[in-house]
This record gives structure tokens, C-alpha cells and sequence, in this order.
């Protein structure tokens, strides 16, 4: 009876040792205001009419779900590692929330700042690259893909770094993501869609892009449309070379989308009409280009981490361009959720009351539409033909390019409203004072992203040119339209030119002396915060959203 009775107050120790050791490897919160940080973000419900599709409609879009899920498990493993040991360690339902926000314990809004104890800054190398790699390390590597799009960095069995093509290090999720692919391709109405749906199946298991990219661009008729894939390259904040997977489930606007093709045969055009040299533009975008509005039911990966996408300009690939331009997708619904909860209420709290009339969704949408506009414009390739602009301004280049798609979007809305493209009802100054406030709604995501940095660049250039003036009484910013005009043809300038030219050092100066928040930016930034105005938004989203 004694033995027995020493074995279970034993037993009783080991688990209550167990218990106190999970416990203590619980994650905790290093910041008090987690439930806040979650409530700054509100909730938008993505959805859409589909009562019109096809029962093969109805049938393909719970496939496209499945591998967009699967984008989202991918690039949390490129961003963060395994999520599920993650939340294995999370109790706080608002931290597990803010984790899902961020996609990691780095607060993406807020200069990628740690908001979990013992968890330290944000590795620029992601899981890109070993943790341990050094620059020198890789730039001794001799293996021609080592900068490739598709490739990641890890070391063999003697330890030393070799290149690894994407289809391989996630070869069973991306095996699975075609499968659901090509079975949806099975259910496609349209022809298009049916051969991009297989092209991009096949690029999934080959890390081989290109075929791809040129068939989702010659699609112009079907209903719902797929971004799937390793895309864009901001995660790898070390050299900016890797691509992170992302998705978008999107239902096409077919009276929006009609009123928006004309622009997309002004692109040469508005190539020529750059404030630059001839050298600077010799490049012909192509024509066949798409503009086109969407309503988006389904964000996945590393377009839905911290601040959410309202536009699409794809694919990236420069020769697609050069070839047949880009697409520039409208996220209609999206949009007018980020304008109407989020960018009013800070025009009203920060922009001059005689100007708060130039405040309008129409030209939100314009001034973002001619962001993606201007992605397709400018040079692809360094004049030194050396080798593309992201090869030559490295980390820089995409601060720099996104910096460049902002201020030459609202040049190109200046030069179409001069040529009476945009209708006798067009008011330009609803532009100009639009775009003002949306640059406060944009700097509040803070500037460590590529966005944030271009944000800032432009807020201190026209700061600069007093291109605003500010009220020392309300403290509410008043646009000067003609400064304002002037500084925006001076910066696209000097940005086309850095590019042209493949100026790293020159892109690295202006990100570096004018990328910052300055500290009385920052307390209007801090007024915002103050007034409850959310900072960005969330999605209730999913197959059941759309009620198939």
C-alpha cells in the first residue's frame, strides 16, 4: 500500500512538473496592449453575387480555396517557420489573433518590432537563407540561381550553402496546390482560364514561370479569376531576391471593368509623356495590358500579412511586360471598405475643412488604378545593359519602384485629365487633396515595408517643396496645388533616373535621409491612433462566405 501510495504522489510531481514546464515555455506577450493592437484592425466581410455562375463555376471555386489555403500555409513557412508549434505556445486569444494579423511575432505596422518576450528582431533573411549566413558567405557562392525568384538557401551535410528551386524544398504542398489546379481547369467554362489554370499547375511543380504569366495576361473574358504562386519579393529583406506565395480568389466587376479598358491602350503613350529624357523611356510597354475591377473574396499568404492590397499590377516578370505589358486588377470591394472606414475619418481629423469636398472614393480609385499604371511604365533594364533595375538597386528596389508607381500614378491622372480622358466631370484638385490624405492612411503602416519607405520619401519631398502648408491652430494639412504639382514632376524624375541609371547608391541615400517618420509626422500619426480610427483591416472570409 505504501509503495503504491509513494508511486501515485510521484506520478502526481512528474505531471504537476509537466504542467508548471509547459507552462513556463508558454509565449507572452512583450507589449500590455495586445487587445487593442487587434481592435485597431476592422472586420470586412469578402463576398460576392455568384447566383449567375455556372454549376462548373460553383464547382471550381471551392478548389480554388483549397490551394489558395495552401499559399497561406507556405508563406508561413517562408515568414515565420511552423505555425503550429507557434500557437502550441499561445493561450491569449488576442495574441493568437495578432500572431494570424503579422503572420509572426513581428508587428508588421510598426517597424517589425518583437511583440513576444524572448522572440528578437525580425531576421531580414526570413527563412529565405540560413540564420547563421553571412553576406560574404553567400556572395562567395558559385552557383549561378543563388538570386533566383524561385530558389531558397540552405546548407548540405558538410555545411556548406547550396541553392535549392522552390518545387523542391516544398515539393508536397506545391504537388497538391497543382493537383487542385488542374482539376479546376477540368470545371473551366472559359478557354482562357483553362489553359492558364494548366500552365500555372505545371509552374508549380517546375519553378518555371514564365508560360504561365503570359497566359493568365492573354485572359479577358472569364468571371473569376486566380493569382496563385510565389510572387512578390518583400519578405527577403536581405537581398530581395526571393518571391513569397500569396493568392487572391477574384469575381469580376463587368460594368467597371468596361468603363476601364480604354486606359489600357494609352500605356505607350503615357511612356512617352514621362518628365524624363528619351533614354529614360525608350522602352515600349506593351499594349496589351488589362485594367479591370474585382470584387476579392479570398486573400491568402503575403498579400493578407499586415497592411491588405487594394490593387494588382502582375505578372513582375519584366519580359512579360516588355512583351505584353501588365495587369492592373481594381480590388473594388476592398477599397471602398479601406476608403469609407479608414481614410475619411482621417481626411476629417487632418485635412483642411475647405478641402474636405475634394475628399471622394472616385478619385481614391483613380490615384490608386494609375499606382498599378505606373508599375508598366519607365525602364526594366539598366541603360548600362547591365541587367534590370531589381538586379542593380538590390534591396532598394523595391522601395524605390513602389515609391515610383505612387507619384508617377497620380502624373499620369495630371496628364489624362489635361487631355479631357477622364470625363468633363473630372475635378483634379480631388485628386491632389485625396492622394494627400491617403498618405497619412498609408504612413500609419509604418516604414519598414517597401511601402512604408516610399510613403515617407514622398511625405518629406513634399514637405520639402511645400507642396502643404499646416495649420499651427487645427493642426490640418491644405494642399498647394501648383507646388504640389511641381514636386510630383521633380520626384517621378529623379526616380525614373535612379532606375535608369541602376544608381544604388543614389537609391539607398534617398531612402536612407528621407524614409524616416520625423517626430511631428509622428504625433499626427499618434492623433489618429487616439481618435479610434482603425488602422487597417481584417477579413471574414472563405468558401462559405459566398453561400454556393
Amino acid at each position: 500500500m505504501k509503495n503504491n501510495y509513494l508511486y501515485a504522489l510521484g506520478l502526481l510531481l512528474f505531471l504537476i512538473s509537466c504542467q508548471t514546464q509547459k507552462q513556463d515555455n508558454k509565449y507572452v506577450a512583450s507589449i500590455p496592449n495586445v487587445k487593442e493592437k487587434v481592435e485597431e484592425f476592422v472586420s470586412v466581410k469578402l463576398t460576392a453575387d455568384v447566383s449567375s455562375f455556372s454549376e462548373n463555376q460553383k464547382k471550381m471555386l471551392p478548389l480554388l480555396f483549397e490551394a489558395a489555403e495552401i499559399m497561406d500555409d507556405l508563406f508561413w513557412k517562408q515568414a515565420w517557420g511552423n505555425k503550429e508549434d507557434l500557437f502550441s505556445k499561445v493561450d491569449d486569444v488576442y495574441l493568437e489573433k495578432f500572431l494570424r494579423i503579422n503572420y509572426g511575432p513581428w508587428e508588421r505596422l510598426n517597424g517589425n518590432k518583437s511583440f513576444i518576450k524572448g522572440i528578437g528582431e525580425k531576421p531580414e533573411s526570413a527563412q529565405f537563407y540560413p540564420a547563421d549566413m553571412t553576406k560574404e558567405e553567400f556572395e562567395a557562392l558559385n552557383d549561378n540561381n543563388k538570386n533566383g525568384l524561385y530558389t531558397v538557401i540552405r546548407r548540405d551535410a558538410d555545411g556548406n550553402l547550396k541553392v535549392v528551386p522552390y518545387h523542391l524544398e516544398y515539393d508536397s504542398e506545391l504537388q497538391k496546390a497543382a493537383d487542385l489546379l488542374n482539376r479546376a481547369a477540368d470545371l473551366a467554362d472559359d478557354a482562357g482560364f483553362k489553359d492558364y489554370l494548366q500552365k500555372r499547375a505545371k509552374a508549380l511543380m517546375t519553378s518555371e514561370y514564365f508560360e504561365s504569366d503570359m497566359a493568365w495576361m492573354s485572359m479577358k473574358d472569364n468571371k473569376i479569376d486566380f493569382v496563385i504562386g510565389p510572387i512578390e519579393n518583400y519578405e527577403d529583406a536581405l537581398f530581395g531576391a526571393k518571391t513569397s506565395f500569396e493568392s487572391y480568389i477574384l469575381i469580376k466587376d463587368t460594368v467597371w471593368s468596361a468603363k476601364l479598358a480604354h486606359f489600357a491602350t494609352l500605356l505607350p503613350m503615357l511612356q512617352q509623356g514621362l518628365p524624363v529624357e528619351d533614354k529614360y523611356k525608350a522602352e515600349v510597354p506593351g499594349s496589351d495590358s488589362d485594367l479591370g475591377a474585382y470584387d476579392v473574396v479570398f486573400y491568402a499568404g503575403d498579400c493578407n500579412a499586415g497592411s491588405k492590397t487594394i490593387a494588382i499590377n502582375l505578372p513582375n516578370d519584366p519580359q512579360v511586360h516588355l512583351e505584353k505589358g501588365s495587369r492592373k486588377l481594381q480590388l473594388k470591394n476592398t477599397m471602398k471598405a479601406k476608403f469609407d472606414k479608414i481614410l475619411v475619418p482621417i481626411a476629417e481629423l487632418l485635412i483642411a475643412d475647405e478641402q474636405q469636398k475634394n475628399i471622394t472614393f472616385d478619385a481614391f480609385f483613380e490615384n490608386t488604378m494609375f499606382h498599378e499604371v505606373a508599375h508598366g511604365l519607365g525602364i526594366k533594364n539598366t541603360l548600362d545593359g547591365k541587367g534590370t533595375v531589381r538586379e542593380a538597386l538590390m534591396e532598394t528596389s523595391t522601395a524605390i519602384e513602389e515609391g515610383k508607381a505612387d507619384i508617377l500614378g497620380l502624373y499620369m491622372v495630371d496628364m489624362l485629365t489635361n487631355m479631357n480622358e477622364l470625363g468633363p466631370d473630372q475635378v483634379l484638385m480631388d485628386n491632389y487633396v485625396t492622394f494627400m490624405a491617403g498618405l497619412f492612411r498609408s504612413i500609419r503602416f509604418g516604414a519598414s515595408s517597401s511601402h512604408g519607405k516610399a510613403n515617407m520619401i514622398r511625405f518629406n519631398y513634399f514637405k520639402e517643396k511645400e507642396a502643404f502648408t499646416k495649420d499651427a491652430a487645427s493642426g490640418k494639412y491644405k494642399v498647394d496645388m501648383e507646388k504640389m504639382r511641381q514636386a510630383m514632376i521633380d520626384l517621378s524624375k529623379d526616380i525614373l533616373i535612379i532606375q535608369g541609371d541602376g544608381d544604388y547608391q543614389q537609391a539607398n541615400k534617398m531612402i536612407t535621409e528621407m524614409g524616416l517618420i520625423q517626430t511631428d509626422l509622428q504625433a499626427d500619426l499618434d492623433k489618429i491612433t487616439t481618435a479610434g480610427i482603425p488602422r487597417d483591416i481584417v477579413f471574414e472570409q472563405g468558401v462559405d462566405m459566398l453561400d454556393l
